[in-house]
């Protein structure tokens, strides 16, 4: 099953959603739809949006497909884009074994998984996870802030993904992210987003940090 929205106007959100047998092959082919979508709404192949997203989607449905599987179901991909923010989300039926609401920690030398979120975590803007939506399981979740090829191309992303960025939030329906206090002051482990509200089982988180100019 197939869900697409036709090209919108400007400001408008662009959207894709499609399940996905919950194979390696199934996660293979998520991970190129999600590539080629992002180009037809231009974030080229090769550009670091696309890169970047293709890689996170990547990483989220080998997890659907390791840890989330359930015999005889399948995992769905979420793609959103509005302005510079792209949302990728895989969910999966599996109830149990939900990533920890703490940022990964980097596995040991010997260990033989354990990568996967911790290089969403340093990829993504901000991930988090959540219970689907009217069906058993969990939804995870990556945003990550960039700028169109035609902005680039004109040499005014950087003030375009600025600006943009905290407006497209609110097209996706979420809040632009803001840290947590730790105790005694400073910002929480990790860069937590949202979680000293009390929502212990919505927690987002933020990814990399951005080098100011």
């Amino acid at each position: 099953m197939t869900t697409e929205t036709p090209p919108p106007a400007a400001g408008a959100v662009r959207e894709f959603a499609m399940r996905f047998t919950s194979t390696p092959r199934g996660a293979r082919l998520a991970r190129r739809l999600v590539s080629h979508r992002l180009h037809d709404w231009g974030h080229p192949y090769g550009g670091s949006v696309n890169e970047t997203v293709t890689l996170i989607a990547a990483e989220l449905t080998a997890n659907a497909v390791r840890h989330g599987h359930v015999p005889g179901r399948d995992f769905a991909v979420r793609l959103l884009a509005a302005g510079v923010v792209v949302r990728v989300e895989v969910a999966d039926t599996r109830t149990e074994r939900r990533p920890s609401p703490e940022r990964p920690c980097p596995p040991r030398p010997d260990d033989e998984s354990g990568r996967g979120l911790l290089l969403v975590a340093e990829l993504a803007d901000r991930w988090g996870v959540a219970p689907r939506t009217g069906a058993p399981g969990k939804n995870v979740w990556a945003e990550v802030v960039g700028v169109l090829a035609a902005d680039e191309d004109r040499g005014d992303a950087d003030g375009r993904a600025a600006a943009g960025g905290t407006a497209a939030y609110g097209l996706l329906g979420t809040t632009a992210p803001r840290r947590c206090a730790a105790p005694g002051g400073g910002a929480a482990p990790g860069g937590a987003v949202g979680c000293c509200a009390g929502q212990p089982t919505s927690c987002s988180y933020a990814g990399r940090v951005r080098k100011s100019a």
